[in-house]
């Protein structure tokens, strides 16, 4: 599997795709421009064609939304500005009175300068009325996933990492990566 440059500023999360993996994955941060688009693989592929254009060797990026039924998708992809600006209260009220069904969704692209390829993955739920943030990354308090009757937040942590892989299309990379070097 040829190496390749996780382009995060989570040293974390490139640890714990590079343990899923069973691969050693450089991890770097690159300040890349956020463009402004409801559609996750837009953004994605804006993000995978900078972070090459900079690092100048193989790329993974990615980017993930927590879309609200009743809000026509949003906050999508701006989830991460909501969280910046707002209580995880405040955004939960946004669905006071209406379906509380959501989505969580994530891209991840790969681009080495001439393949560029693209997985999703996404899992449905319901946003809490009442979340709480006792853990977890992100938009995790927000989302009660299919099948479970607390957040992602406090999830055991097999189910946490379970969820996330399918959240999280690592493992469709991984197996890209593995039959492409074969």
């Amino acid at each position: 599997m040829d190496e390749v440059v996780f382009i995060t500023g989570n040293q974390n999360k490139a640890d714990y795709v590079a343990r899923y993996l069973g691969h050693p994955v450089k991890h770097q941060k690159v300040n890349l421009d956020e463009i402004q688009s409801m559609d996750l693989h837009e953004i994605v592929r804006h993000k995978v064609r900078q972070a090459y254009d900079i690092v100048q060797q193989p790329v993974m990026v990615e980017d993930a939304a927590l879309e609200f039924t009743a809000l026509g998708g949003l906050p999508g992809p701006f989830i991460k500005f909501f969280l910046e600006k707002m209580s995880l209260q405040d955004i939960a009220d946004l669905l006071q009175g209406k379906d509380r069904s959501a989505m969580t969704r994530c891209v991840v692209g790969y681009y080495d300068g001439t393949d560029e390829q693209y997985f999703e993955g996404s899992l449905p739920g319901r946003v809490p009325e009442h979340p709480v943030a006792a853990g977890g990354y992100g938009f995790d308090p927000l989302i009660i996933l299919d099948g479970f009757d607390v957040p992602r937040s406090e999830m055991r942590p097999e189910d946490h990492d379970r969820t996330y892989f399918e959240i999280k299309p690592f493992g469709k990379l991984k197996e890209y990566l593995e039959n492409r070097s074969k």
